[in-house]
C-alpha cells in the first residue's frame, strides 16, 4: 500500500511556502503537512498536523498551545516527542507519554518520536533504548503512531543503512503490530525509494526536504508507488 509522508517544517517555512504546497499537492490522501501553530487555521486540500502540544489540557501557561485547541480548529494529528524537543526544551519521556495521552483525549493521533543518540548507537544500545521509549512514551491503548527518528541522523544528511532501519522497524513492529511506523532522519528524494521499500516502514517523517517543494512533491510521488 501507499506509503504516508509526513512534512515537518519545524520552525520555517512560510505562507508563501504553504500556498505553494496548495498549487502542488492537489487532494493527496496520505500526506500531512506539519508547519509553524501559526498556520494551522489555513484551509488546505491536505492533512495539516500540528509539531507540539503542551502536556496539560488548559491552564496558565502563557505561549503554550493544548490538545482542545488544536482539536477546536480540526487538527487531528501532533508530532510529540521529536528528539529537537528533547535536546532543546528538556523534554522528558513522562512529558512525552503526558502530551500523547492529552491528544488522544482531544481526539488527535499522536504521532510519538523515539530513537537513540549517536552514542547510544555506537555503543550497540539501539534496541535498549527503544524498548525504554516505548514502555515510558507510549499511552497503553488508542490510535497512536510512532515515528523512529535516530537522533544522529536529524539534519546531518546521515541515514543508517537499510539493514539497520529494518532492524528497528521490525522490533517495532514485533512491539506494536497494528500501529502506523514512520521512520525519519535526513529523509530526501534520492533515498525515500529504498527507505520506503524497507519492511515495516509505513512512511516517513521528512524534516529539511520539506521546505522545496520540488523535492517533497517528489518524495509524495515516490511514496504512492510502494505497495508493499
Amino acid at each position: 500500500m501507499e506509503k504516508w509522508v509526513v512534512a515537518n517544517w519545524k520552525m520555517s517555512g512560510s505562507k508563501n511556502l504553504l500556498d505553494e504546497y496548495k498549487k502542488t499537492f492537489q487532494n493527496p490522501k496520505k500526506l500531512i503537512v506539519c508547519p509553524p501553530s501559526v498556520y494551522l487555521n489555513e484551509t488546505t486540500e491536505f492533512i495539516l498536523g500540528a509539531q507540539n502540544i503542551y502536556h496539560h489540557p488548559k491552564g496558565a501557561y502563557t505561549g503554550e498551545i493544548s490538545a482542545l485547541m488544536l482539536n477546536d480548529i480540526g487538527i487531528k494529528y501532533c508530532i510529540v516527542g521529536h528528539s529537537e524537543r528533547r535536546q532543546y526544551f528538556e523534554e522528558t519521556n513522562d512529558m512525552v507519554l503526558a502530551k500523547a495521552e492529552v491528544c488522544l483525549k482531544s481526539s488527535i493521533t499522536p504521532i510519538i518520536c523515539v530513537g537513540e543518540t549517536f552514542e547510544q548507537y555506537q555503543a550497540g544500545k539501539t534496541i535498549e533504548i527503544l524498548s525504554q521509549q516505548l514502555r515510558e512514551c507510549l499511552p497503553n491503548e488508542g490510535n497512536f503512531w510512532v515515528a523512529y527518528e535516530p537522533v544522529w541522523a536529524i539534519g546531518t544528511g546521515c541515514t543508517p543503512t537499510t539493514t539497520e532501519i529494518s532492524t528497528a522497524h521490525t522490533f517495532l513492529r514485533e512491539k506494536l503490530p497494528e500501529i502506523t511506523l514512520l521512520y525519519g532522519g535526513s529523509v530526501n528524494e534520492s533515498n525515500a525509494g529504498a527507505i520506503f521499500a524497507i519492511a515495516n516502514v509505513d512512511g516517513a517523517l521528512v524534516g529539511g526536504a520539506s521546505l522545496d517543494i520540488d523535492k517533497i512533491h517528489l518524495i509524495y510521488q515516490i511514496a504512492m508507488t510502494i505497495k508493499n
